[in-house]
């Protein structure tokens, strides 16, 4: 969103109201619920909920959902990361939903010093989302990875091999991911490049197409067949990132596990 304010004032309820998802995901909320207006703290006909980091106007996720999650979980039981409120895994049925909004491996100064922690951070939520898949859950992943796997995944990997986010590292993990389990579901059916999802804010980039692609919707196994389409939709200009999503069939939902919590089946 790179503030949800900011982006509502260009457009984002807007779209919202149009746009027939079930399910919405944003991430870099830069936001409490306090500091929301009615609008989107409770937008009429969706069900909305916010994680916000402590440090005030910084990261932060949102979930807007036609129908109420059973559960949503908000902590990784990991301090260091739970203060930066990154997550929100939701609970419908059989089906989770992780909604999440990856570090950035650049540090305040521009340098590498917060790729170890980008990387933990990746660990561990890879840890907790195989918890849930072993429990029965198919489990969809989606939001801003902050990572492009693949040189076609932005249009000058040449210049940008030493720039966080595309550091072998942050690849190789993101390649650990689809390696143990997880499908990136637009490049399952899109194998050419030119695709992108965030542009940087200096003029003229994005009308040239020069961006990278490091928003996805990861499917699990279990979740994968019940997706039917994945596509970006980069003429929505709210912010410097486009919205992505995916198609999937509504028996995806189905509730012949009946967990307690999540990860609890019983």
């Amino acid at each position: 969103m790179n503030g949800l304010r900011a982006c509502q004032r260009k457009g984002f309820g807007r779209w919202l109201a149009r746009s027939g998802a079930e399910i919405v995901g944003v991430q870099e909320v830069r936001a409490r619920l306090d500091d929301l207006p009615t609008a989107l703290a409770k937008p009429r006909r969706w069900h909305a909920r916010f994680s916000a980091a402590e440090r005030a106007g910084y990261s932060g996720v949102g979930l807007f959902s036609r129908r109420a999650a059973d559960s949503i979980e908000t902590s990784l039981g990991v301090p260091r990361f739970d203060r930066e409120g990154r997550v929100q895994l939701a609970r419908y049925g059989r089906l989770v939903v992780a909604n999440v909004y990856f570090p950035n491996g650049n540090g305040v100064n521009r340098d590498h010093s917060r790729v170890p922690y980008k990387l933990e951070f990746y660990q561990r939520l890879w840890t907790r989302l195989q918890e849930l898949r072993r429990s029965g859950y198919r489990v969809i992943v989606m939001g801003d990875f902050n990572t492009a796997h693949q040189e076609l995944d932005l249009a000058r990997p040449k210049d940008n091999r030493k720039t966080s986010g595309f550091l072998l590292p942050e690849r190789e993990e993101l390649s650990r991911w689809l390696a143990t389990g997880f499908t990136d579901t637009f490049r399952a059916t899109e194998p050419d490049g030119g695709h992108y999802t965030w542009w940087s804010q200096r003029q003229g980039v994005r009308a040239r197409n020069i961006g990278w692609r490091i928003d996805y919707v990861l499917a699990s196994r279990a979740a994968l067949p019940f997706v039917h389409h994945a596509f970006h939709q980069p003429r929505v200009q709210g912010s410097d990132h486009c919205p992505v999503g995916i198609d999937v069939d509504a028996a995806i939902f189905g509730t012949d596990v009946e967990p307690s919590s999540l990860g609890s089946p019983s």
